[in-house]
């Protein structure tokens, strides 16, 4: 264990201003409080604040965070509270101790459900300072190196945490040497069997080619040396994880791996990283597709350096990363690097002015701020950790503003990216100045120009598409929004209508007055409820007019509980682009010209309206049309020929009048029923399929109704594009010699 001065030593070798009587101070009080407490290992407690401290020290943090690291868990393990910690170390440290204590009554190592709503609250912990990042990262990295001394289950949860979130989100962060240790400790908790093999397996190729990294090394200095530029070669072998991680993204063998051996080569200069790779490439051939420049397109996480893949001595392929010591300095130690002590400046001063030097962190807040747009924990989660494990491609406005994003990504994660409203108005785009589907997957270096409608909402299906967690957000409230909105004018259309077959106006102002008898904040949530089906025109009606009559009250109840309203139209789902307009007047009842109560408009959000075809023969354009109202169900189309219409004679109000409104840039089938009578012979079913093929139908279902020795009734379901296409199947069908009739079901 680090003694006092040992630790203070250590802060003070790279931080000759740093305050030894506030780091002596906290190490004392740290090891008073938990002077009697032991850790699972049975080493004593205060052990882990130190190693934690002794951490951070490496990373050259200023003194209040190797404090902050020594008392972080006092007030959580121990009877010290905030305000002693504020009287006895001022009140920047106490809050960030609190901030810490807070994370860790978290209890991260929870099922899904609460897991979600804690990652969400530390990582609103972190937004406030930087610095609580950095100490929980250190308390994590010391808790995985002594992960041995728990019980089994309880470390396949902490590895499987780490691996999922602690591990990427140091990554994002730049701290690549914590990352790699996190998710090394991880691996051989979890997959202990396949770790054991890839070990054994680079042994066993470390023996083949021993010595190949100190030749490599020593060659590539001295072709360097000779002409003129001074660098620090250095050589490893991959980890066992990122080798197991690459065989399972691209389904490779470990002998199909042809760069297990990485160089890094440090120079003084950003010139000279360009003349060490100009050199490279003239001495060993470079692997096509295998050169990245990172310096001048950085990563998000601030990373920098120039890569390249190059076949080297022995037909051995290698992978070369190039860059200055600041640069390897920020790769390794990423937003920490950023927090270095600088020009005598107090190390307690609020390092969050990060913001401007660190786009890690710039990353990080924007990220806290999807946390303000009502996204479930769950959802949030989701989001980030598809932005914590993405790599990333790079692509351009037309204006030259470079656009990061995941690998994967689309045109529509990238208007979502340079603005939400850009995202939300999005109705097509240019990749490279070609007209692009919104689906195509960008590339490195894409330029896209997005085009834009104002009359433009994004459909609930781009949530699928869309790979960032911006993305995804974005549409999911927009769709929600626009839900509300439907939902809004579909009740505020049945309340009329209610309103007017009870013989009383529909005051809104009244209504909105009211708005709290339902626990609504105003009127479009009275609106939108009614829509939905939530509360009834019945119900609102008689707390509006206490002294309607109960008959008045009861022809209220035609409310369509759960439909969606806009300009109009009702459609059949997110999938159709078949609408239907409701005419001004009502389909049954009065005296010719006579006005009756206008229908409600109704149009389909997604997968939610409820609107359905006549389940005995269905419709197709060029049958007149009527829709059923039928409460908790929805909307039914039939034809008006239809036998099942008799059913609701006796009910009006439930009749809407409804016509074809067809999109023929995007022509859709229909579903049909008919029934064919064929001779009972072979041949009889392939020429029904055979006639129905030509003609372009599509057969969804065949149901054999009768089967006698002369001849089959068969029923068919069937798709066609409209009225005249099912004519011209049924006409063909009855010129068959083997075919005695073909008729349509409800026709």
């Amino acid at each position: 264990m680090m003694r006092q001065y040992e630790l203070v030593e250590s802060v003070t070798s790279y931080n000759a201003n740093a305050d030894e009587a506030l780091l002596n101070k906290a190490y004392v009080y740290a090891m008073q409080k938990h002077g009697s407490q032991f850790r699972a290992s049975g080493d004593p407690y205060f052990s882990h604040p130190l190693e934690v401290a002794a951490i951070l020290t490496k990373l050259k943090l200023d003194d209040a965070t190797i404090a902050v690291a020594l008392l972080h868990d006092t007030i959580e393990d121990t009877d010290a509270t905030r305000a002693e910690i504020d009287q006895l170390f001022g009140e920047e440290i106490g809050k960030l101790v609190e901030g810490l204590t807070k994370i860790s009554r978290l209890d991260l190592v929870s099922r899904r459900a609460k897991q979600a709503e804690n990652f969400r609250k530390l990582l609103l912990a972190i937004s406030d300072d930087v610095r609580v990042l950095l100490v929980k990262l250190a308390d994590r990295l010391h808790n995985m190196r002594t992960l041995h001394h728990m019980r089994e289950d309880k470390r396949a949860r902490i590895a499987e945490e780490t691996m999922e979130i602690y591990a990427p989100l140091a990554g994002r962060m730049g701290m690549q040497e914590i990352r790699d240790e996190l998710e090394d400790i991880a691996f051989e908790t979890l997959y202990p069997e396949a770790c054991a093999t890839i070990k054994e397996r680079l042994s066993q190729l470390h023996g083949k080619n021993e010595g190949i990294i100190a030749d490599i090394e020593a060659d590539l200095t001295q072709r360097l040396a000779e002409r003129g530029i001074t660098a620090k070669v250095s050589g490893r072998e991959k980890r066992a994880y990122s080798i197991f991680r690459k065989m399972e993204q691209k389904s490779l063998g470990f002998e199909q791996l042809s760069d297990i051996y990485g160089f890094r080569v440090i120079v003084n200069t950003v010139e000279a990283c360009y003349r060490v790779l100009g050199v490279i490439h003239t001495v060993w051939p470079c692997v096509p597709g295998r050169f990245k420049d990172y310096i001048s397109t950085p990563k998000q996480n601030d990373y920098r350096s120039l890569h390249s893949t190059v076949v080297g001595p022995k037909r051995q392929r290698v992978e070369l990363q190039i860059r200055t010591d600041t640069m390897h300095r920020i790769a390794e130690n990423g937003i920490a690097a950023h927090a270095l002590y600088k020009d005598g400046v107090s190390g307690g001063r609020d390092i969050s002015g990060l913001t401007a030097e660190s786009r890690a962190y710039g990353w990080l807040r924007s990220t806290i701020d999807m946390l303000a747009h009502g996204d479930t924990p769950e959802e949030f989660l989701e989001h980030t950790k598809l932005e914590l494990f993405h790599d990333q491609v790079f692509c351009f406005t037309p204006k030259g503003r470079l656009i990061a994003l995941p690998r994967g990504a689309t045109p529509i994660d990238f208007a979502y990216a340079v603005h939400t409203d850009i995202g939300n108005t999005c109705v097509g785009c240019k990749v490279n100045g070609r007209i692009s589907s919104l689906v195509t997957v960008l590339a490195n270096g894409d330029e896209v120009e997005i085009v834009r409608s104002k009359a433009q909402t994004p459909p609930p299906a781009w949530e699928n598409i869309a790979v960032t967690g911006k993305a995804r957000a974005a549409i999911r409230r927009a769709t929600r929004a626009s839900a509300r909105q439907q939902y809004g004018d579909l009740g505020r259309h049945i309340l009329e209508r209610a309103f007017e077959s009870a013989g009383k106006q529909l005051v809104p102002e009244d209504l909105e007055g009211l708005a709290g008898s339902w626990s609504k904040e105003n009127l479009l949530d009275i609106y939108a409820a009614v829509g939905r089906g939530e509360l009834s025109a019945e119900q609102i009606l008689q707390v509006v007019y206490p002294d309607v009559k109960p008959e008045a009250a009861e022809r209220a109840k035609t409310a369509l509980p759960a439909a969606t309203a806009a300009d109009g139209w009702f459609d059949l789902g997110q999938s159709s682009s078949v609408k239907f307009k409701v005419p001004e007047t009502s389909a049954r009842g009065g005296a010719e010209g006579e006005e009756k109560a206008s229908p409600f408009p109704i149009r389909a959000m997604g997968n939610t309206l409820p609107v359905r075809f006549a389940p005995n023969g269905g419709a197709v354009p060029g049958d007149r049309i009527v829709g059923i109202l039928s409460p908790g169900v929805g909307i039914t189309i039939y034809p008006i020929q239809s036998p099942d219409l008799k059913d609701f004679e006796d009910q009006p109000e439930r009749w809407l009048d409804v016509r074809w409104e067809l999109n023929p840039d995007n022509p859709e089938r229909f579903p049909a029923q008919i029934a064919v009578f064929a001779v009972n012979e072979p041949g009889s079913l392939a020429t029904i399929t055979k006639v129905i093929a030509e003609l372009q139908g599509n057969i969804d279902n065949i149901k054999m109704i009768r089967k006698a020795s002369d001849f089959h009734e068969m029923r068919i379901d069937l798709e066609v594009w409209d009225l005249k296409h099912l004519n011209q199947i049924l006409n063909q069908l009855r010129s068959k010699a083997n075919i005695s009739n073909a008729k349509r079901i409800n026709g």
